[in-house]
């Protein structure tokens, strides 16, 4: 049976292996797992950074995605970041992925505080650009920009 929970402490080392994986498949990009590993930690501990949602089939988890949040002063409500999202190979293409999406805006539909949804796409992955708008999501508003230090 599918389910989808918030994540505890004890889903660490999934979920940094999710990270890792995720982040080779969509970037090319090879994670620091010490790193990860810290900031996984720091987060699962203090919900005022995000919220990690695993999904699991029979106990076993299969997927996972972190919301975080933005205050908007415009329209006076919170509009939640999709993050992280991690879907594994043997689940895709199986609606695992619609299933996520549809808590997520239940989640959001159920509590007036809660305004919009916004997510943030490599923009060389263009399958997941594609999902995106599959579920009513455009890009066509905003670009994001970024300095990191």
């Amino acid at each position: 049976m599918i389910e989808i929970r918030v994540a505890t402490m004890l889903d660490l080392e999934v979920l940094v292996a999710f990270q890792q994986k995720l982040a080779f498949e969509s970037e090319g990009v090879t994670l620091d797992v010490e790193k990860v590993t810290l900031g996984m930690k720091r987060l699962l501990a203090d919900a005022s950074k995000g919220v990690y949602y695993v999904v699991q089939d029979g106990g076993q988890p299969i997927a996972c995605h972190l919301i975080t949040y933005e205050w908007s002063d415009w329209r006076n409500g919170m509009v939640w970041w999709l993050q992280s999202v991690y879907v594994s190979q043997d689940y895709r293409s199986k609606g695992i992925f619609r299933l996520m999406y549809d808590n997520i805006i239940r989640m959001i539909n159920a509590d007036p505080e809660l305004i919009g949804l916004r997510l943030y796409v490599d923009k060389s992955n263009t399958k997941a650009m594609k999902v995106y708008e599959a579920m009513g999501m455009n890009g066509e508003h905003y670009t994001v920009f970024e300095w990191m230090k």
